[in-house]
């Protein structure tokens, strides 16, 4: 009896090695892999994220990069009182947003290209455009602030209060953005509605 008990202790311990949580204690105790183990876990959200979130997909590895090395030298600091994705998210969001301020800091020193016309909005999508194609397009025209709570809870699907934790912003402001952003993105979506009801 004594043996079989335990062996039933043992086993959510076995089952709980890769959890964040135990991957940042490890990590914090100078096990390396724990870390590349955390990377490889979280680093197709992060990148989507990014890629949603900046919209340039020639930016997605630097700035995906950028927020591990902020997460590795970081990470030590960690308090473990909230999930980590939501502290990994915060971290991705701020580098996020400090890209799109260089990017519109160096446009007020670009010339202005006049031969360079704006498409029409029926132009920018072929009909063979593949709905989610569509879908990501008329995101990234959303405003950073509507566009990256929308992102977090309609793609990463973390709850309201981790919205809220990871943009360092109240549930109600949270909750009105993202119902402006969808309002926004109907609008976005109307011209395309035969290809998105295919």
């Amino acid at each position: 009896m004594i043996n079989n008990e335990e062996n039933e202790m043992e086993v959510p311990k076995i089952l709980n090695l890769d959890d964040d949580f135990t991957l940042i204690k490890r990590f914090n105790e100078g096990d390396e892999i724990a870390f590349k183990k955390l990377v490889n876990k979280h680093k197709e959200k992060v990148r989507n994220l990014v890629y949603l979130t900046v919209g340039n997909s020639n930016s997605i590895d630097d700035i995906s990069q950028d927020v591990f090395i902020t997460v590795y030298k970081s990470v030590g600091k960690f308090r473990f009182d909230a999930q980590f994705t939501t502290w990994l998210y915060k971290v991705t969001i701020n580098k996020c947003k400090d890209h799109l301020r260089k990017v519109k800091l160096r446009s007020i020193f670009m010339p202005i290209n006049d031969d360079e016309e704006e498409l029409p909005a029926s132009a920018e999508f072929n009909t063979n455009s593949d709905v989610s194609e569509i879908v990501q397009n008329a995101i990234r025209k959303l405003p950073d602030k509507l566009r990256i709570p929308l992102v977090l809870r309609e793609i990463q699907e973390m709850s309201y209060q981790e919205i809220a934790d990871s943009m360092q912003s109240e549930i109600g402001t949270v909750k009105s953005r993202i119902f402006r952003a969808r309002e926004n993105l109907k609008t976005y979506l109307k011209p395309y509605e035969k290809e998105l009801i295919k």
